[in-house]
């Protein structure tokens, strides 16, 4: 009993210290900002973008395709391992879900953004046609949304009953909180059978529809006929990316929250150790197709890939790829590789430069294929031979970053970040043995 109770004092929700209120403002402050230009955009239209004819996408759909990405790995952490009987990953499941549940969130509000009229997302429902990847988008983004959502719920259900538990004041808030979700939730061996059998058929159907929702992402570009786009391998291509970005963020989640809540002994160096070698073998594989991404059309060369190429290996947009390509993969391996940088700080390190490479490496993904069309460009303003996003963009863009920061920050104010149930039931199942 005493360990028992050892561990719900350590994984229950804390207080935030100056920092974690500072860190909090600062977040708020990036989305306030944000609000304020989409306010302004929607008030005078995408012409206050640097979006023109040719360059119609910009970091709107870099950040939605980046955040489509990141949430995969709710799946990864949560149903394949889970499904594998893996235990030691139990301490990183929650926060797996939570990266997962924030980020798909996002993902469909800047798709909205982007439409430049929101009102017109209606049209989607009375004019849908199923012809369109847009609409598969929107049917797998929506799927994965709720299914993410109860694999974060279902297994929260027991430790919203231990905080009611521990925390009897009525008229406490919070309390009025964990009530409203998890008072129906007894802890009898009838919930706890349905509970893990709802988990189980919910950690099975997300892995399709994870499959789903990046390869159906990965069709609204290569169902056209763009230099850069019409590609066979963009499917495979994404999926292996969002494992590889999304195992990343979850290494510097780990770090920041064992530091945070002071969580070294749930979070211990040897989680950091197996997620190392994980993120090494995800970007191998990222690599991999990397290489059958560029291979191929470089040894052809056509004439339509030509200009394409030699802008992202040599010529405006190199500095950007070949920065993307080493901290995306070749430094995060190099570090990893060994034993010592798998230690915390050198994981949390790596974890950093992969989400930071990968987000340009989703820039990369949109704008110069846009900016290379099969039709030279003649007779337009210079400007349509450009693209760099404008204030109002960047502000958007990083509101939207600092939303989905905010919404796990919240989170980890107000319920554990740590499963607390399924932690005491490994250490008794641990002790029996």
């Amino acid at each position: 009993m005493p360990a028992r109770q050892k561990i719900i004092d350590d994984l229950l929700p804390k207080k935030f210290g100056w920092k974690g209120t500072v860190w909090v403002i600062v977040l708020l402050i990036f989305c306030v900002v944000g609000l304020v230009a989409y306010i302004l955009q929607l008030s005078k239209g995408l012409v206050v973008t640097s979006m023109r004819d040719y360059a119609s996408w910009g970091i709107y759909i870099s950040n939605f395709v980046f955040f489509v990405a990141i949430s995969l790995v709710g799946s990864l952490i949560t149903a394949v391992l889970r499904l594998t009987n893996v235990h030691w990953s139990t301490p990183l499941t929650r926060i797996a879900e939570i990266i997962a549940v924030s980020a798909i969130t996002f993902a469909s509000i800047i798709i909205v953004v982007d439409m430049g009229r929101p009102e017109r997302f209606y049209n989607l429902f009375t004019h849908g046609r199923l012809q369109s990847p847009i609409v598969w988008d929107v049917v797998v983004i929506t799927t994965y949304f709720f299914i993410s959502l109860l694999l974060l719920y279902l297994p929260l259900l027991a430790d919203l009953n231990i905080m009611l538990q521990i925390k009897k004041r009525p008229g406490n808030l919070l309390n009025k909180l964990y009530s409203f979700l998890g008072s129906f939730w007894k802890n009898t061996p009838e919930q706890i059978k349905i509970s893990n059998r709802s988990i189980q058929i919910l950690s099975i159907t997300i892995i399709p529809v994870a499959f789903a929702i990046h390869t159906v992402t990965s069709w609204l570009f290569a169902t056209t006929y763009r230099p850069g786009w019409d590609s066979t391998n963009f499917g495979a291509y994404f999926i292996a990316g969002a494992f590889l970005v999304g195992s990343g963020a979850v290494l510097v989640a780990m770090y920041i929250f064992r530091r945070a809540y002071k969580l070294d002994k749930y979070i211990t160096t040897d989680h950091f150790d197996r997620m190392g070698k994980i993120v090494v073998m995800l970007a191998l594989v990222y690599l991999y197709f990397n290489v059958n991404e560029f291979l191929a059309p470089a040894f052809k060369m056509k004439k339509s890939e030509e200009g394409y190429l030699m802008g992202l290996f040599t010529g405006a947009y190199s500095r950007i790829f070949w920065f993307a390509l080493s901290t995306a993969i070749f430094i995060p391996i190099l570090i990893l590789i060994n034993k010592k940088g798998r230690r915390p700080f050198p994981a949390f390190i790596a974890g950093c430069l992969v989400v930071i490479g990968s987000w340009f490496k989703r820039y990369l993904i949109v704008t110069p294929t846009l900016l290379n069309p099969l039709l030279p460009m003649r007779d337009v303003p210079d400007s349509y031979r450009h693209y760099f996003p404008s204030w109002q963009e960047w502000a958007i863009a990083m509101g939207s970053l600092a939303g989905m920061m905010l919404i796990i920050t919240i989170f980890a104010r107000l319920l554990p970040i740590i499963p607390i149930q399924e932690t005491i039931d490994e250490m008794e199942e641990h002790e029996k043995d």
